[in-house]
């Protein structure tokens, strides 16, 4: 498939209708009404510390990408790349809009500020059990324009994560995205894809199993975390390949190919491991897990800002930044010609148990969970200097932000700061405008 490049994009790209107009989404009262009980976030984490040089080694990564024969072989195996158009073009799901989310969907969307655009999945996915979504990105951090040739597309990460400790289900681990169409706001539709790992020289694959905490759109890449890894995962987002075998199997098998039930795969093609070994939560100076990703297009060059996985120590969690390399061979690629990426930028905030974050020109976006772990978040805006959040007017809490909120992601050209919840029953997707999260905090 011929590569697209920005300047493609650009004058093939729709702007999205209505992003910013019309009045916020009415909120039940049951979001307004929060406890005392679930607030979070009463005590400031403070300014940001920058990290010592020495410790910034921890942050370190090294590619190690799959051969493009194996990629080509795989493809060729599997009747060739569909990319995300094809994917579109078969979306089989319907989002709900606001109006057709349950209360407890509505629930979830932020108190303050609230949400101009909110999108409920559809019924089956809404309450499978098992399944968790995690993260998101969209096709304004794959290029300036924010669309992916005509399309408006929205990514979401999900994983199936059981907890029962019985034997555990063939879906658990499994690592899925779902591929959106927003080019009509009013009428956005979703197919599954399976994130699958090339083995045995392309000739056949194997199912990604790993937490999807963070997830970022750049260029043609998917960057994602891995947990599994203890580094993150990257994909090519025009070897997207179709399965035509449907049963549970994942792999080839027979005469063709199995996706767990999934009519479409999207190969790996590397990954980034940390140098220093396996991380670990919980502890200073060890080497840390990634929790969560976004991309910074205010940094020169654009950067990959990573987080901490959560924990349950009180003591500090280091954010960073890595720069995407600038080499016309590398493109949408962080390493430099050796395979090493060291980090541009290193901090630590005493906002623990992080459930994502981004950063815009000299300010950090920090998303805590409640204390309890069940009610609304808090969104911090923090820099060196300290730290602010919203209150909410019931009661005077930070707790304001979405209900188990996931990752962050900020589209630069509709100026809109993208999360989900993940909370049981509760599963939405929204938007709100930076702007009105900085309105809430000055």
């Amino acid at each position: 498939m011929k590569q697209r490049g920005r300047h493609r994009r650009r004058r093939r790209g729709q702007a999205l209708r209505a992003t910013l107009a019309g009045t916020a989404l009415a909120l039940t009262a049951a979001a307004t009404l929060i406890s005392t009980s679930q607030a979070t976030g009463a005590n400031s984490p403070g300014g940001l510390t920058a990290l010592r040089t020495g410790s910034a080694t921890q942050l370190r990564l090294h590619e190690n990408l799959t051969s493009r024969e194996s990629l080509d072989t795989l493809s060729g195996s599997m009747g060739g790349n569909v990319g995300v158009d094809g994917v579109l073009r078969d979306a089989d799901h319907a989002m709900r809009n606001t109006a057709d989310c349950t209360a407890d969907e509505r629930a979830a969307l932020p108190v303050e500020p609230t949400a101009t655009r909110a999108y409920c999945w559809d019924d089956a996915d809404a309450r499978t059990p098992g399944w968790r979504p995690r993260s998101v990105t969209t096709s304004g951090d794959a290029g300036d324009d924010g669309a992916w040739g005509t399309h408006q597309v929205i990514l979401a990460g999900w994983t199936h994560r059981d907890g029962r400790a019985a034997a555990p289900d063939r879906d658990e681990g499994l690592a899925r995205i779902a591929v959106v169409d927003a080019t009509d706001p009013d009428a956005l539709r979703y197919r599954w894809v399976l994130l699958v790992a090339p083995r045995a020289g392309g000739k056949d694959f194997t199912a990604v199993r790993t937490g999807l905490g963070g997830m970022v759109w750049y260029q043609d890449k998917l960057i994602v975390t891995a947990d599994q890894g203890d580094g993150l995962l990257v994909f090519d987002l025009h070897r997207l390949l179709r399965a035509d075998v449907d049963s549970g199997a994942v792999g080839r098998t027979g005469h063709g190919y199995s996706a767990a039930g999934y009519r479409y795969v999207l190969p790996a093609i590397g990954s980034y491991d940390l140098e220093g070994g396996s991380c670990a939560r919980g502890r200073d100076h060890a080497v840390p897990c990634i929790g969560s990703l976004s991309l910074d297009r205010t940094t020169a060059p654009d950067s990959l800002v990573a987080t901490e996985a959560a924990s349950d120590r009180p003591e500090r969690t280091r954010v960073w930044r890595y720069a995407f390399s600038t080499a016309a061979y590398r493109t949408g690629l962080l390493a430099d010609a050796q395979g090493h990426v060291n980090a541009a930028e290193a901090w630590t905030t005493k906002g623990s148990g992080i459930s994502g974050a981004f950063a815009h020109r000299s300010r950090w976006y920090i998303g805590r969970p409640s204390d309890s772990g069940t009610g609304h978040a808090s969104l911090w805006r923090q820099s060196g200097d300290g730290a602010d959040a919203a209150t909410c007017t019931a009661d005077q809490s930070h707790a304001c932000w979405g209900l188990g909120t996931g990752s962050l992601s900020y589209s630069q050209r509709t100026g809109e700061l993208w999360s989900l919840s993940d909370a049981a029953d509760h599963r939405a997707l929204y938007a709100v405008p930076l702007s009105s999260v900085d309105d809430s905090v000055d």
